[in-house]
């Protein structure tokens, strides 16, 4: 065969042997979906559907490596006598799912990520919302094995607004050197940092807690780094921290005030993080937060910010996704534009490593929402696909579809 005639057959083949794309989406009835995307015809569907998980399934975790998936329970409140639990979940070749252990854990349990210790041991952290506190585990999770470490926070003075009556950890999530782990607090208005300590243990030893403004009710945060070898900083107890990057900042938003805070990290000699804010923007189109609208998820790829904005209906009956550009000079951010979210409520949202795909998990609406993204520009684009993923929920209400991860 000529190789002008084996070239074209050569890419139909290759099209043809595309593998389909997995993703796994929790709801609050219960049940853990996967989802498959063919990249053929983009056509996405439900390929299982799992009760597992407790009775409120809240957030998936992805150990790639392991292939395994880690699942939050929401159930349960700081009240000792209620409790949620934590499931592992094997994936299969083909993607299913398969529970593999369950282990009873701290009550509202909303978010988690998993972190090493200096000999490579494995370990996840969990923000419990409803349960005013901050878990950690080993891994793998055993069978009624208790946490490794329990974090309980009292609120000794309520916040600005009845969702602040007590302490209500909404995120974790990791310092770019793996040494440091972060939880916004949205009832404290805090945002609790966490050293982890040398050796192999796992375990986590308190920092100081960098106060946010008053009635701001922190969410979700990301660092940003520009990637540079920050090896030059001396004096660090942490031995992981000799390896931080060069420049570092962290975008928080804020659910309650409608904001985002924009924060230069340095690592101190304290073994600590040290944060001076830059930056108190509203992260969304003309500066002013439609009235109930609320910011939720967010995420970056290189200087492009996205956040996800519940309850605003800037596309009704749909709510809106807000693309945001950083400055490179002074990491400022300034609103670029909005879209859809094509859903209700876009509680989370999860960019793919390709960077060419977005799924948004709208938890009112119950689908699941994938959209274009233009590696180049940043930019969101035309809907891929948009599935229906279980009942739909009540606004306000923890109800609905919770969350949805790449299986990358």
């Amino acid at each position: 065969m000529h190789i002008q005639t084996l070239l074209p057959f050569l890419t139909i083949l290759t099209t043809t042997l595309a593998k389909p794309a997995h993703l796994y989406a929790t709801h609050y009835d219960g049940t853990v979906y996967t989802l498959t995307l063919n990249t053929d015809n983009n056509e996405l569907a439900i390929t299982q559907t799992l009760d597992t998980c407790g009775d409120m399934p809240s957030w998936l975790t992805l150990d790639p490596r392991t292939r395994t998936v880690y699942c939050s329970d929401e159930t349960g409140t700081a009240d000792p006598s209620t409790h949620g639990s934590l499931t592992s979940l094997h994936v299969a070749p083909d993607g299913s799912l398969h529970e593999m252990a369950v282990t009873e854990a701290v009550g509202g349990g909303v978010n988690s990520v998993i972190y090493e210790a200096d000999n490579g041991g494995k370990f996840i952290a969990i923000a419990h919302y409803g349960g005013s506190a901050l878990s950690t585990f080993a891994l793998p999770i055993e069978a009624n094995r208790p946490a490794l470490q329990e974090f309980h926070f009292n609120l000794t003075h309520p916040g600005k607004v009845a969702q602040q009556d007590a302490s209500h950890p909404h995120q974790v999530f990791l310092d770019p050197t793996g040494s440091f782990i972060l939880s916004p607090d949205l009832g404290a208005d805090l945002l609790r940092v966490y050293a982890i300590e040398d050796g192999p243990s796992g375990k986590l030893s308190a920092c100081p807690s960098l106060n946010v403004t008053f009635g701001s009710g922190p969410r979700h945060g990301v660092f940003w780094t520009d990637g540079t070898d920050g090896s030059a900083v001396s004096g660090v107890t942490h031995s992981r921290k000799m390896a931080a990057v060069g420049q570092t900042m962290l975008y928080l938003v804020n659910e309650i005030g409608g904001t985002m805070m924009v924060y230069d990290v340095s690592y101190s000699r304290s073994g600590c993080l040290s944060f001076e804010k830059t930056q108190t923007v509203v992260p969304y189109p003309g500066g002013v937060m439609p009235e109930g609208a609320t910011p939720a998820e967010i995420r970056h790829v290189g200087d492009v910010l996205y956040v996800s904005i519940r309850t605003d209906q800037g596309f009704a009956p749909s709510d809106s996704m807000v693309v945001l550009d950083r400055d490179a000079e002074d990491g400022s951010v300034t609103v670029r534009d909005s879209v859809s979210a094509l859903g209700k409520v876009p509680r989370t949202f999860v960019i793919n490593k390709a960077g060419n795909l977005v799924a948004i998990g709208n938890q009112a609406s119950a689908n699941v929402a994938v959209v274009r993204r233009d590696p180049e520009t940043g930019d969101l684009g035309e809907e891929v696909a948009v599935l229906q993923v279980g009942e739909p929920g009540e606004v306000g209400t923890s109800t609905g579809l919770s969350s949805v991860i790449w299986d990358e």
